[in-house]
């Protein structure tokens, strides 16, 4: 990369703790987030993922009128497979540059010193209008 940054992959024997401090003491950053849960915690997060399973019911309606059954038995595992490529890859650029405001230093480091600024602000905004764009087509 043209920053002077370099790709660390995952080292199996170490504890994760301690390599992801050490990994923080490169890019400059100290560790300050807690990374435990709590019961309550833990429950609340795994409630909110099986919440969303539930609201997958209403587009079986739309699926199954425009694309018919084929679409339900095959297209769900082929666009199910591809999201977990992509939610592999985000997991190994999470591993490489473990910090807290991730999408945009992601972003920022990945572009190098010329576009970086740009694809981190460009990064900021896709983030907000998704926010907006999800609430109003709720209400």
């Amino acid at each position: 990369m043209e920053d002077g940054g370099y790709y660390q992959p995952l080292h199996h024997g170490l504890d994760a703790t301690t390599s992801d401090d050490s990994r923080l003491n490169q890019l400059g950053y100290k560790q300050e987030l807690r990374r435990s849960l709590s019961a309550i915690a833990n429950f609340s997060v795994t409630f909110s993922i099986v919440s969303v399973l539930t609201g997958l019911n209403t587009t079986y309606s739309m699926g199954l009128t425009y694309g018919g059954p084929f679409t339900m038995v095959y297209g769900w595992p082929i666009v199910g497979a591809m999201t977990l490529i992509v939610g592999l890859s985000m997991a190994e650029i999470c591993s490489a540059y473990p910090t807290s405001g991730g999408l945009y230093f992601w972003s920022a480091k990945l572009c190098g010193k010329r576009w970086g600024p740009f694809a981190s602000w460009l990064t900021g905004w896709y983030v907000f209008l998704s926010f907006v764009f999800f609430f109003f087509a709720k209400t």
